[in-house]
């Protein structure tokens, strides 16, 4: 039972935790460093989320009513894992995968979409390398830490009437690999199926190198320093009855750390360097998040188990970045693992609703995304030997 459950966690990690937080995509799941013997697995799927709504132009305003038509574009993820067994009291993990990601774009006021945020566009893409060692004491403790290195890039562009002076206003940040940390903890109870571990990710530092322009001007180059989040997450798992278990988690993520201040966009202008467009609260300007995941699994016969698990993600400030324009979210995770000798083949189901939520620029609401909702699945293939 342990076995089955621990393939349908994993998947969990790759179909539930869609749009956390704005722009992560998974999240950095260590599931595999409690596999069985030596193992190795390939994941990949895809998500098609929809979020849209209707302009929010000031009362009075000379700018007729439009809607920003779908600005969440679908997107795939693949990942790969790979956990070795030393002895009965040391192993060690690499994992591969992509955590973070943003792929928005607003519909050109010319191609009937918004005239507000209308050309808006937002583009991230992230890829991490987990290498990890687990020390297990005799005492069913045990100690998991090791390092993370991440790449990631991003462009933007802010568009339409909303952005007033500085529409068409772009910033490029080119490729970038930084290096954090993980540590943590886990205690069993193996004859109850019964587990709890804390694990904590530090966050990553980046040194983009910028290049900022405004309708294909160059106004000039630089370093931008981001911060992906620091996380902290609590897993448990016990068995209530023959061949049944319930699993949960509860996940923090530190997005209020999570900024990105170009030096032109971010700065106020002098008379000695006018150049500046002086917009204080940043690019992107994100909340914390805390996530509850709260699932059963079962396992039918030797050849198939299943689990159905609720994430909750509870809303912030209905106020929210254009570039990441969700608010909470309510999902439903299905999962069905087909165990065959030393292979078994996971496949899981998400369907979230996304908060309601008001893209701002100035602390001013531009659009009103309601109803949005995503749909997930993903397929792990996992061999032990």
């Amino acid at each position: 039972m342990k076995f089955a459950i621990t393939s349908m966690a994993a998947l969990l990690a790759g179909t539930a935790p869609l749009l956390a937080g704005g722009i992560e995509r998974a999240p950095q799941s260590l599931n595999i460093l409690f596999e069985q013997g030596n193992y190795a697995e390939l994941s990949f799927g895809g998500a098609d989320p929809t979020v849209e709504g209707p302009d929010s132009p000031p009362v009075g305003a000379p700018i007729p009513q439009r809607n920003t038509g779908d600005v969440a574009n679908g997107y795939g993820f693949v990942g790969l894992g790979y956990k070795h067994q030393f002895n009965d009291a040391l192993s060690a993990a690499l994992i591969i995968e992509q955590p973070f990601g943003a792929d928005v774009t607003y519909t050109p006021a010319a191609d009937g979409g918004s005239f507000l945020l209308g050309g808006t566009r937002a583009r991230v893409d992230s890829t991490t390398v987990t290498a990890l060692m687990r020390y297990k004491l005799p005492n069913n403790l045990s100690f998991h830490g090791g390092l993370r290195g991440s790449r990631a890039d991003a462009e933007v562009t802010l568009s339409g009437a909303a952005y007033g002076p500085i529409s068409g206003y772009n910033v490029q940040l080119d490729q970038d690999w930084g290096v954090g940390f993980v540590v943590g903890a886990a205690y069993e109870i193996p004859d109850i199926a019964g587990r709890v571990s804390l694990t904590y990710n530090s966050k990553v530092e980046h040194q983009f190198d910028t290049v900022e322009s405004v309708n294909g001007t160059i106004l000039g180059r630089s370093t931008t320093t981001v911060d992906t989040p620091e996380s902290l997450t609590l897993e448990a798992q016990t068995g209530v009855a023959a061949d049944t278990l319930v699993f949960g988690s509860i996940r923090w993520v530190n997005w209020s750390e999570f900024t990105v201040n170009p030096r032109i966009f971010s700065r106020a202008p002098t008379a000695t360097d006018p150049l500046g467009f002086n917009v204080t609260d940043g690019l992107v300007s994100l909340e914390d998040t805390t996530t509850y995941t709260l699932g059963v699994g079962r396992k039918f016969n030797e050849t198939w188990s299943g689990s159905a698990a609720l994430v909750y993600e509870p809303e912030n400030d209905d106020l929210v970045s254009p570039l990441a324009p969700t608010n909470g979210r309510l999902g439903l995770t299905l999962a069905a693992v087909y165990t065959m000798d030393n292979m078994k083949i996971t496949t899981g189901i998400n369907y979230s609703k996304l908060g309601d939520a008001r893209p701002q620029t100035g602390g001013e609401p531009r659009a009103q995304m309601e109803d949005s909702d995503l749909l997930g699945i993903g397929i792990r293939i996992g061999y032990s030997f």
